[in-house]
């Protein structure tokens, strides 16, 4: 079969011919139709992850979308978190109790594009954040994958006002068409100036922040919380550490909490990817993204790690 495999690690992968894999008790093996390629990938293979440097060589994607037993299931996989291979190939064997079947009617390439990005979202807001019906959200990042699937998500789970905030006019764009009541600009890292254009945005004291980022812009965030609000965070691109002041944090009794996809139980995270699917199916939830063939992963590879796609890319048969 043909497959996109890390020769080394920091290394952009290759096109190559493997084995098939084979079904054994407890695995399946899934015929992929859509593999994405995430941030994880991408820190995984360069050994920049908390996993450690992989071994080498293997097949990377950590998640997908494809076909067993004549079901759309979407999967995931341990590729450069542990020995194995992952999705970027014809074929990939998974354990069977982690598939989820989805709707016939979704389209594999568009839920792939959401992924766990999107199971990150919805958990975050709803399960982790306590999300109620007509709090105030405040979505930072929100024109990353994580980020615009929280507006939307938001919205359907019951938020009131959904306020987004991004850096690039190109986020911002994208977080105003996918339903955000308010949109912000995260183009500075001054906290005062950040705090000033949340609060003009919001108009008033936020209930939840979701935020994928930290940094200057997460402290800013913080300032436009009610008492006894909720800060969310499940990343750092914007940096490992944010200048949150103690006045902020005890004055207004805020709760800080963090969020990863590696604490939900598999029932959990079925149940999360299902209403993903769901979503995307009802037209309700959706993200850019560039079918690019498996044959050409090396140059998706090379675009998403660059910044410069138009969206997320989905590697595809």
């Amino acid at each position: 079969m043909i497959a996109a495999q890390i020769p080394a690690p920091g290394r952009p992968p290759v096109l190559t011919d493997l084995p098939s894999p084979q079904s054994n008790p407890g695995r399946a093996v899934v015929e992929v139709l859509a593999a994405p390629i995430t941030p994880l990938d991408l820190l995984c293979a360069g050994g920049q992850s908390y996993f450690g440097v992989p071994a080498t060589p293997y097949v990377p994607g950590v998640q997908g979308v494809g076909r067993w037993d004549g079901r759309l299931v979407w999967f995931p996989t341990a590729a450069g978190m542990a020995p194995g291979d992952g999705s970027m190939a014809e074929r990939v064997s998974v354990p069977e109790d982690q598939m989820v079947v989805l709707p016939e009617d979704a389209d594999p390439v568009a839920v792939a594009a959401l992924g766990l990005s999107a199971v990150a979202a919805h958990m975050a807001l709803t399960w982790r954040g306590g999300l109620a019906a007509g709090e105030t959200v405040l979505v930072l990042g929100a024109g990353g994958v994580v980020g615009l699937a929280a507006v939307q998500l938001a919205r359907t789970a019951g938020a009131g006002r959904v306020v987004a905030a991004a850096r690039s006019d190109k986020g911002r764009e994208r977080a105003a068409r996918a339903g955000a009541d308010a949109v912000a600009s995260l183009d500075t890292d001054d906290v005062d100036a950040l705090a000033a254009l949340l609060e003009e945005a919001a108009q008033g004291p936020v209930d939840l922040v979701l935020d994928p980022l930290f940094g200057a812009p997460a402290a800013a965030a913080a300032r436009v919380l009610r008492p006894e609000g909720r800060l969310v965070n499940l990343g750092s691109s914007a940096g490992e550490h944010a200048p949150l002041d103690s006045g902020t944090l005890r004055g207004r009794s805020l709760r800080l909490l963090g969020y990863t996809n590696n604490a939900l139980t598999p029932q959990q995270r079925s149940a999360a990817v299902d209403t993903v699917a769901r979503e995307c199916a009802l037209g309700r939830l959706s993200v850019p993204f560039e079918r690019v063939p498996l044959e050409e992963a090396a140059r998706g590879w090379e675009r998403q790690a660059r910044g410069v796609a138009r969206g997320r890319i989905v590697l595809v048969p």
